[in-house]
């Protein structure tokens, strides 16, 4: 699912990325696709958009015990929204090498000092993820993606 949200993104013009909130009974609450373009606006992520949706599937902005499947490791802004959220798991595919903020850059979803921590799932179809992303620059970027997304085993 978090997948063919984020091929809509990349229709749309936006960085394919794509999101979704399950919660514990295992039922998605909440999905996301990258939406700045769409929307003009710079915290439109796709994270964000399925935080949103699930807080407001279940009236509250806790969203805890439930768990944030994504296709590319969260930017700071995002992992942060999602400790504020009190998510107990991520789930991404492709590590971000430039921006990401869930164990490859930073870390802060699992910093000592926080208050909330998050259990990742790193590398999960890592391979699908990235290629759609690659695809998505290829298209967009003279030279090819630079800071292209990892997978898992080409993580440092």
């Amino acid at each position: 699912m978090a997948l063919d949200l984020a091929a809509a993104a990349g229709r749309d013009g936006d960085v394919p990325v794509g999101a979704v909130v399950v919660s514990p009974s295992g039922e998605v609450i909440g999905r996301g696709r990258n939406l700045r373009e769409v929307q003009g606006d710079p915290t439109a992520h796709a994270e964000v958009v399925a935080l949103r949706e699930a807080a407001q599937a279940l009236g509250e902005w806790r969203l805890e015990d439930c768990t944030l499947v994504v296709t590319l490791e969260p930017c700071p802004m995002c992992a942060g929204a999602l400790m504020l959220a009190r998510i107990s798991r991520l789930v991404l595919g492709a590590w971000d090498p430039k921006l990401g903020a869930t164990g490859s850059v930073w870390d802060i979803v699992r910093d000592r000092r926080a208050t909330h921590r998050v259990e990742v799932v790193g590398g999960v179809r890592s391979s699908e993820c990235s290629q759609v992303l690659l695809e998505f620059f290829e298209g967009h970027r003279s030279g090819g993606a630079g800071g292209a997304p990892v997978e898992q085993g080409e993580r440092a």
